[in-house]
């Protein structure tokens, strides 16, 4: 099994290129289930949860052909079955439920897996289905569900929920009738979606707001889009420069989608400015610590919670981080304690009181966004670190220490 290894202590300067967000590219390539039609999409990052996807797909019979750009086929869906064996690594599995039952009328789907980060049930998604007029029914650890038609509805979710969004309004595309979703979530993934495929066809509006509406058609045709560049890699880099004392150019971000983030990072003494090709990032002389607390977007995203609690352990204050999203997402606290972090948990907080000094210690990952946690760590860190169980950061991180090389980090791969 590979671990990364960082020799810490090097500022970051110089250039890089955000990849192509992950959580944009999932839904898109399942969309590809609603038509016949070949679809091509580019921008798409090289990940172990992009292949686990490429595999649940082509087990469903359909055809895909290239890598960064490419060309799926869904002209024959042979099989509706979405087995445990690959949708348990991947809780974005459960995306192809709502593509599957509206254009082959029905799905067995298999409970997901993913980060175990706390409980993230699917009655959302479940409950929205049989408004729609699914049957509906839980059998030996899958969702089987089944529907000669679905119908419009009106869709209320309880929580704004980003999958639960992106399925159901994949499903609504063909469903007859208008359905409307009410708290809906709101993150850029989801417009990215929305203008996929209304490039494909399809009738609708209001995505990024609470409240989408689409009109379902009889059916969806070709598109050709890009996914949009990852907000999250690209606040873990912003980050990694104001904890490193570095300077560095983000390149093909949004800075639209980052505001959250950048406002706190102003507030810790960084200077953040657009330049015509996204931004550039430049420390603070000195680290000051600020409060957090975790929201749905537009608020400050939780897949970047265990980043800046690295940061404010090297702050010159006390920090609290409040995490509302998921209960179950301060595992890798004990891990930055091991490396001299002062970090105590109250509740859905932690109280973070600067040190001067982290240490390079041998590290666990827990989970996708505590794997970078603890590589922002290990840069900044006195000695060296090793950080076991990446497979985790392989699902979301596009050659993560291949870049912080490129911008001067002592960091390699080991097997």
């Amino acid at each position: 099994m590979d671990k990364i290894v960082i020799s810490g202590g090097r500022p970051l300067y110089g250039d890089v290129q955000v990849s192509g967000a992950k959580n944009a590219a999932l839904p898109v390539l399942t969309a590809a289930l609603l038509t016949e039609k070949t679809c091509t999409f580019s921008n798409i990052p090289d990940l172990v949860d992009i292949k686990t996807i490429y595999k649940l797909l082509r087990n469903m019979g359909m055809q895909i052909e290239g890598e960064g750009t490419v060309e799926l086929s869904g002209e024959k869906i042979t099989d509706c079955v979405a087995p445990y064996d690959l949708v348990k690594t991947m809780r974005a599995s459960i995306l192809v439920l709502g593509p599957l039952v509206a254009r082959m009328g029905q799905a067995r789907v298999s409970l997901p897996g993913g980060c175990a980060i706390g409980a993230r049930p699917v009655n959302l998604h479940i409950k929205a289905l049989q408004d729609m007029g699914a049957s509906v029914e839980l059998h030996s650890g899958y969702i089987e569900a089944k529907a000669d038609k679905l119908k419009g509805a009106d869709i209320y979710f309880d929580l704004p929920t980003v999958t639960g969004t992106e399925n159901i309004m994949m499903a609504a595309t063909l469903a007859e009738g208008t359905t409307v979703l009410h708290n809906a979530a709101r993150e850029p993934e989801i417009v990215n979606l929305a203008d996929v495929l209304k490039g494909m066809g399809a009738k609708i509006s209001g995505a990024g707001t609470d409240v989408i509406t689409i009109t379902g058609v009889t059916s969806l045709g070709a598109v050709e889009a890009a996914i949009i560049p990852d907000r999250i890699e690209a606040g873990t880099f912003m980050i990694a420069a104001g904890m490193t004392q570095g300077e560095i150019n983000l390149l093909g971000c949004d800075p639209q989608h980052l505001d959250a983030l950048i406002n706190k990072l102003r507030d810790t003494g960084m200077t953040i400015t657009p330049v015509e090709k996204g931004l550039k990032v430049s420390a603070g002389c000195k680290i000051h610590s600020v409060d957090v607390k975790t929201l749905p977007y537009p608020g400050f995203p939780t897949d970047l919670q265990a980043q800046i609690m690295a940061y404010m352990s090297i702050g010159s204050g006390l920090s609290v981080i409040a995490e509302t999203v998921f209960e179950n997402r301060f595992m890798h606290v004990s891990e930055l304690m091991r490396m001299g972090a002062d970090i105590v948990i109250q509740g859905g907080s932690a109280i973070v009181r600067g040190v001067p000094t982290l240490y390079g210690a041998q590290t666990m990952a827990t989970d996708l966004r505590a794997s970078a946690c603890l590589i922002l760590a290990g840069l900044v860190a006195q000695g060296t670190t090793e950080i076991s169980r990446i497979y985790h950061l392989d699902r979301g991180y596009e050659s993560i220490e291949k870049k912080f090389s490129a911008l001067g980090a002592d960091i390699r791969r080991v097997k």
